[in-house]
């Protein structure tokens, strides 16, 4: 898809290097937005709680300890946002909403400073109290708030003015066209007949559990709620089993773990899928999302050897099952952790809107979802080395003789993953990408707006387009490609 020659972008790339070292250290600090900036000039508990939050980010911000995946709000650096939450704020109008939508913004802040605390070998016992706190006292803001929790994109513009992005898109528009038609010859493919590097081995989940049962109710916001037995039933019956083509330990999936330099590697002797709950907004419902991770311990590099752009360390595939709110699967859609090679695969519960021609990257469909009967999985071929899904099937089979059981984890481990030499540290930066994990595209693709193209990176930071704008957690995303059959 993307092995294009733009030499005038090869030519500019050492000055883009330079120019995102110097651009990169701009950020938007939250204490400088009232209410906090208020706050922190106050005498009173109110404002030694400010200063907490104050001294504590500092600290974090000079350990490099930062959790990237939600983002703290402007004026209120006690509560984060993600996309989804967000737009759950324009939602939030009467009161047992707006105290539902604070409540999961301080969820958000809980879950990172945790992670960061733990990182950064902190324990603050007041900031519990101080959170609430804050919130009471900036209660009445609500308007500021809700207009200050947004998430802007993961696109840069200065990076694609400077890369003449109108004219340097052309030619990634026909590498994406390319691309497009060799995936779709992939799936046109009889299954038989696709090419095996090794051996096929499948990778399935734990045994099935007792059926879940649809959601017991809606929070104020609209927001199914799930048991943690529900949630945990859910994620073992829509769970794929993995058929990989293996050709070596680079094609087995494993668990991220850390070696004795703090990189992060792949730990291929213990079979684990990463899994995290999501939603979107389809049909005027949210819905539940089930989002597991594959990781493997790199991409290989083709015949171009060391000229293979796309090759290098660790290569993670993302599956998402998108769920009608009896628990039943309306879309497949998959990734790859750099957020590249985004497909979607609609079961018949949806039909896909009619889109505008465009020239931006929208709706790939290289294959529909086959119907499945009760007790089916879905089956995921995956090529060797390069780990792209070849195709999407069903089985009645829960294991074969030869299958590998992985486990599923919480995705958020990944932020605290043990030292070999005592601590912990997250897979990621402050900027929310993993160390070690950059491609060689990144250099050529700059122009597109997307920082380190082809790099591995956390939830919420996940552009999937290189022309137009896309996010994997739009949360308006699949109202925008389809609707759901009544």
């Amino acid at each position: 898809m993307r092995r294009i020659a733009l030499e005038t972008i090869a030519n500019r790339s050492w000055l883009v290097a330079v120019w995102l070292a110097v651009s990169g250290c701009a950020t938007v600090d939250p204490y400088a937005s009232p209410p906090m900036l208020h706050n922190l000039q106050r005498e009173d508990d109110v404002g030694y709680c400010a200063r907490l939050f104050a001294d504590i980010d500092r600290r974090i911000e000079s350990l490099g300890v930062r959790d990237a995946e939600a983002r703290r709000v402007a004026g209120f650096p006690y509560l984060r946002v993600d996309r989804f939450n967000a737009a759950l704020g324009q939602r939030a109008t009467g009161a047992a909403q707006e105290e539902a939508w604070h409540a999961r913004l301080q969820r958000l802040d809980e879950a990172a400073r945790a992670a960061e605390l733990v990182n950064a070998a902190l324990s603050i016992e007041d900031l519990p109290r101080c959170r609430g706190l804050l919130g009471a006292a900036d209660a009445a803001a609500v308007g500021k708030l809700r207009a200050s929790a947004q998430v802007p994109d993961d696109y840069n513009i200065g990076m694609r003015a400077f890369g003449l992005y109108p004219l340097t898109r052309l030619p990634f528009a026909a590498g994406i066209a390319r691309w497009h038609a060799t995936t779709r010859s992939a799936f046109a493919t009889p299954i038989e007949a696709l090419p095996i590097q090794g051996q096929l081995q499948r990778f399935g989940p734990p045994t099935s559990v007792s059926e879940p049962a649809p959601p017991l109710s809606l929070d104020p916001l609209g927001v199914p709620v799930f048991s943690a037995a529900q949630a945990a039933a859910l994620f073992v019956r829509h769970a794929p089993m993995l058929e990989i083509d293996v050709a070596g330990g680079f094609d087995r999936i494993g668990a991220l773990t850390l070696d004795a330099n703090d990189q992060v590697i792949v730990d291929a002797a213990a079979p684990i899928v990463y899994t995290r709950l999501a939603h979107t907004l389809l049909g005027g419902l949210i819905h539940p999302q089930l989002v597991y991770t594959f990781w493997f311990s790199e991409r290989l590099a083709s015949s171009d050897g060391p000229f293979d752009l796309l090759a290098g360390k660790l290569d993670g595939v993302v599956w998402r099952v998108t769920l009608d709110l009896a628990g039943e699967a309306l879309v497949y859609d998959s990734m790859h952790a750099c957020g590249c090679y985004h497909l979607f695969f609609p079961t018949e519960k949806v039909v896909a809107r009619d889109l505008p021609e465009t020239l931006d990257e929208t709706l790939f469909v290289p294959q529909a979802a086959p119907s499945a009967r009760p007790g089916e999985k879905v089956v995921l071929r995956i090529e060797s080395g390069t780990h792209y899904l070849q195709r999407l099937s069903m089985t009645s089979e829960t294991r074969t003789a030869d299958a590998v059981t992985y486990q599923l984890l919480d995705e958020r481990a990944l932020t605290t993953l043990p030292r070999r030499g005592g601590g912990s540290r997250s897979a990621y930066d402050p900027g929310g990408l993993i160390p070690g994990s950059e491609r060689g595209e990144r250099w050529f693709f700059w122009p597109m707006g997307i920082e380190s193209a082809g790099q591995m990176r956390q939830w919420g930071r996940h552009a999937t387009a290189f022309i137009g704008r896309r996010h994997f957690d739009d949360p308006f995303l699949f109202d925008a490609y389809f609707e759901v059959r009544r």
